[in-house]
């Protein structure tokens, strides 16, 4: 069934252009996302269920079921973490298939079983001695995001598996919601956006018009003050009249990908000009340069334009991801290559960061400076994003391609080998490369018949120059564009493209008023920083980049991983010049510099090691 193992499923969805790929079409060999899907499995999901179990929350089912007592355990919203588990473990199987991942899998669906009540409803905080408050808060409960949580869980579950257990678990919750809730019902959203995602996503597993239905009802009812009015919970405003992403960062975020399934359904232009306006705001106004999302610790929300605070920003895991589900989306409706820009940024910076190399120690909060107290933690409280990070990794394979009428699109590069179908013509694509660390790509194409269809081929929008090469012609490439090689592909066809990538500062809008004078530094879709481990020189704040003097790439080791590091020159303020002064005269300052050569490495690999300041924006000099 692994072949099923597509995330977003639009196959048959009438307005979107592209179709998906299962995640079982690709093997990677790289060494960027193979070995951490490899430790996925034999490290994060493993110890990911251990703390499931040490905090209470499988429990949670056992005592609804009667088989524990006690009191319930942890947050109200405890049990989604549990299905984002689950679905994180069902789509590594699609990438490989792991006995012990299966078997902890076996051990969870059982337990979900025996907690759903007779009606089919199903939330463990609620279960019991809350039985009476079912509904009564939607504002503040997360009982319709935790049903999402549940749905993608089981729909992940049936496409890699075609167990139906927690499918059947899920049809009996979302008919029990359906009774409860539309127009002339119960007329409210859930203060947390998710169940419109999962809803969409579960009629099209089951084919159950209603849950499509149920899912429109939940996005036209929102934004009519019913619970509040607050940016906050994304009521404030209907959809269709949105032009800015506002408010809880993740919330926004997880509506417009809820949004985005609605039209390729439905096609209904209302939402579509809705989520391009939010586009271009987030896009051009409101997003980290690592693509991360929410500037504010209050609310986790997003802040007013061009508010992008480094020390202070909030940048949560699951903001990145949930951008990350929303521009993959935004892609299968359009087939544009911008969607796949931010969707890569997100993922290679803002998410990425918020795994450790160790595959065991996360962050919730991606700050972009920080003194050496923002440590990776092995779990939260609040449980949210390392289960979603997870969630999250498999899916990575189904990103590199998709398939449109006229033929396939290539959209990130990674070294595998994929076997999709077109037209019903079986086609291998391998991929040579060293990916992110090198833009040297060739891509050889195999079938068994010659078959004429088109190549698209994306030009990342970092790239300053590249050009394709195929059957004795070269062709110049735009960047932030797909390429199209259209002809007869026979056998063993090789198409090589070059993507120019150098290491190169990079400047924001002046109106972000914290980098006024800074710079960052981008390499190809990574975005690195300067640590203070690999600086011992000087303090990494105190550090200015020398913007006339070339950037030079160098293989370097962080925490055991081979990473591509830059290193460039500048200069760095003295310090102890600076003792008890808060403020001096300018003319002085010329005599506390010294010239010092700088290390930066990739964002997402910051504090894997001794704890010590870290900035992405460096002063200019």
């Amino acid at each position: 069934m692994a072949e099923r193992s597509i995330v977003v499923d639009t196959t048959k969805s009438p307005h979107a252009k592209l179709r998906p790929i299962p995640i079982s079409a690709v093997k990677l060999r790289d060494r960027f996302w193979q070995p951490r899907l490899a430790d996925l499995q034999e490290v994060t999901l493993p110890t990911q269920y251990e703390l499931l179990e040490q905090t209470g929350r499988i429990d949670n089912f056992r005592r609804v079921a009667g088989k524990v007592g006690g009191e319930f355990r942890g947050l109200y919203f405890n049990d989604s973490d549990v299905y984002k588990w689950i679905e994180a473990a069902a789509w590594s199987l699609a990438v490989q298939y792991n006995a012990k991942v299966a078997e902890l899998i076996n051990k969870v669906i059982p337990e979900i079983e025996a907690a759903q009540d007779e009606d089919g409803y199903l939330n463990t905080f609620f279960s019991l001695e809350r039985k009476g408050q079912r509904w009564t808060n939607l504002r503040d409960m997360h009982e319709l995001y935790c049903a999402g949580h549940l749905f993608q869980a089981a729909v992940a579950h049936h496409r890699v598996n075609g167990d139906e257990r927690l499918l059947k678990v899920s049809t009996r919750f979302a008919d029990l919601i359906d009774k409860v809730f539309g127009w002339g019902k119960k007329e409210e959203p859930d203060g947390h956006p998710e169940v419109e995602m999962a809803l969409v996503e579960l009629y099209r597993e089951t084919g159950e018009r209603r849950y499509l239905d149920l899912a429109r009802f939940f996005v036209d009812v929102r934004g009519h003050k019913r619970i509040g009015g607050s940016p906050y919970h994304q009521d404030h405003k209907p959809f269709r009249e949105l032009d800015e992403v506002t408010g809880h960062a993740v919330r926004a975020l997880y509506l417009n990908a809820g949004g985005a399934d609605l039209y390729a359904e439905i096609g209904d232009e209302t939402l579509m000009l809705a989520m391009q306006r939010m586009w271009r705001n987030l896009t051009e106004k409101r997003i980290y340069v690592t693509g991360g999302c929410g500037a504010r610790y209050e609310g986790e929300a997003f802040g007013r334009d061009y508010e992008l605070p480094n020390e202070r920003a909030y940048a949560e895991t699951c903001a990145a991801i949930a951008n990350i589900l929303w521009q993959w989306r935004m892609f299968l409706l359009t087939g544009e290559a911008r969607f796949i820009d931010v969707l890569e940024r997100s993922l290679f910076n803002g998410a990425l960061s918020g795994i450790g190399l160790d595959g065991r120690s996360y962050f919730y909060v991606n700050p972009l400076a920080d003194r050496g107290r923002h440590r990776r933690q092995p779990w939260f409280e609040c449980a949210c994003c390392p289960p979603n990070i997870a969630r999250l990794l498999p899916m990575v394979q189904s990103f590199l391609y998709a398939i449109s009428d006229e033929g396939i699109f290539v959209n990130l590069y990674a070294e595998s080998a994929a076997t999709l179908n077109f037209k019903g013509v079986p086609i291998t694509l391998v991929q040579r490369n060293d990916y992110p660390w090198d833009g040297e790509i060739e891509l050889q194409v195999q079938t068994e018949k010659p078959i004429n269809f088109a190549l698209m081929l994306r030009i990342p929008n970092w790239c300053p120059k590249a050009t394709v090469k195929v059957g004795g012609q070269t062709v110049d490439a735009e960047p932030g564009t797909f390429v199209t090689v259209q002809r007869e592909w026979k056998r063993t066809d090789t198409v090589h493209l070059s993507l120019d990538m150098p290491a190169e500062f990079v400047v924001c809008h002046p109106f972000v008023e914290p980098n006024g004078g800074r710079i960052a530094i981008q390499r190809g879709p990574i975005v690195y920083c300067l640590e203070q481990v690999d600086n011992p020189e000087a303090d990494v704040w105190c550090i200015a980049a020398r913007t006339d003097r070339p950037l030079t790439a160098i293989p370097k080791s962080v925490a055991n991983l081979p990473i591509i590091a830059v290193q460039g020159e500048g200069v760095a303020v003295e310090l102890r010049h600076w003792e008890n002064s808060l403020y001096q005269p300018l003319r002085s300052i010329a005599t506390h510099v010294r010239p010092v050569r700088f290390t930066a490495i990739p964002y997402f690999a910051w504090a894997n090691r001794d704890a010590g300041p870290m900035t992405v924006w460096l002063q200019r000099a």
